[in-house]
């Protein structure tokens, strides 16, 4: 598969500052890429009808990045596609003060989907070796005695790996999207969120703050990649520079996804075809004659 080259599955170390937030190699013209995209979402559409109905496997995909690297728009463009049925969308923001008086991964078990549904997670449980990792937000909150400080965050990389590898066991896939922008990139996209007064909605100081953090939140990027990426549940760091380029990879890699989980309709049985048969005979002698023939909406073309 093409978009390989983006995946970590921890079969090497990843290393941030190598991986390019600009380049379009896969596709280098935008007509070109959105016309597949189009296409990869008719599939996915069709692949998520499956999934729901056969009713054997859930999946999570998983976006992270840094401010203005394009999640929400991605997700529209990508997956606005599916059907409500089966699909639900999770926004994980600061934990509540009820959220916080539980273990840090219980918000996120609460939204894992069911076999058939795709859930997708707008941020998720690496927030907490994030921003929790570079603001230390563990200090501050209320822990056991017994609780090293100092390895809370080691300690969360390995409870996420478990977790994770515990859904993959249970019929959930969790595949990982990190949208990787450049500084400069997000500088231009914050410009347009300020001059632009349509967009002025999306925009906040505490983003412009947060530039502060720049290098600290791409060295936990590639920290919590490198502690989490494994071949169950690997990461896709796709390049976000070029938003049409971004949305096509990910469309490519969603439905690569759905495509190695071949959801299927299920198979009905000979003892239910003759069910159904009764059943269209009942159904037929309700029906008004139409030129002395009965006719099923499927016969009449409509």
């Amino acid at each position: 598969m093409s978009f390989e080259k983006y995946r970590c599955d921890g079969s090497r170390e990843f290393e941030i500052s190598k991986c390019s937030t600009d380049e379009t190699s896969l596709c280098d013209d935008r007509k070109e890429a959105e016309k597949k995209m189009a296409e990869n979402n008719a599939r996915i559409d069709e692949l998520q009808e499956k999934l729901y109905a056969e009713k054997k496997e859930g999946v999570i995909f998983l976006f992270q990045a840094m401010d203005a690297a394009g999640k929400d728009g991605t997700i529209r463009a990508v997956l606005s596609c599916l059907s409500p049925h089966g699909v639900h969308e999770a926004a994980f923001k600061a934990p509540s003060s009820d959220e916080l008086a539980h273990d840090f991964l219980w918000r996120v078990a609460a939204k894992v989907p069911a076999k058939g549904e795709i859930a997708i997670f707008n941020r998720s449980q690496y927030e907490d070796v994030l921003i929790g990792r570079v603001k230390e937000l563990y200090r501050s909150q209320a822990n056991a005695r017994r609780i090293d400080l100092d390895k809370v965050i080691e300690h969360r990389y390995e409870d996420i790996r478990h977790f994770e590898e515990y859904l993959y066991r249970n019929n959930v896939r969790t595949v990982k999207i990190f949208l990787h922008v450049s500084k400069d990139e997000q500088a231009r996209r914050f410009l347009s969120r300020i001059e632009e007064p349509e967009k002025n909605w999306k925009f906040s100081g505490g983003d412009y703050e947060e530039r502060a953090y720049w290098d600290a939140y791409q060295d936990a990027f590639e920290k919590a990649i490198n502690a989490t990426a494994t071949k169950h549940c690997p990461w896709y760091v796709v390049p976000a520079d070029h938003k049409w380029y971004m949305r096509y990879v990910v469309s490519e890699i969603i439905l690569a996804t759905l495509k190695d989980m071949d959801p299927r309709f299920p198979e009905v049985t000979a003892d239910r075809l003759e069910t159904f048969a009764h059943y269209r005979e009942e159904l037929l002698k309700e029906l008004p004659e139409e030129g002395g023939k009965k006719k099923t909406k499927k016969e009449k073309g409509k």
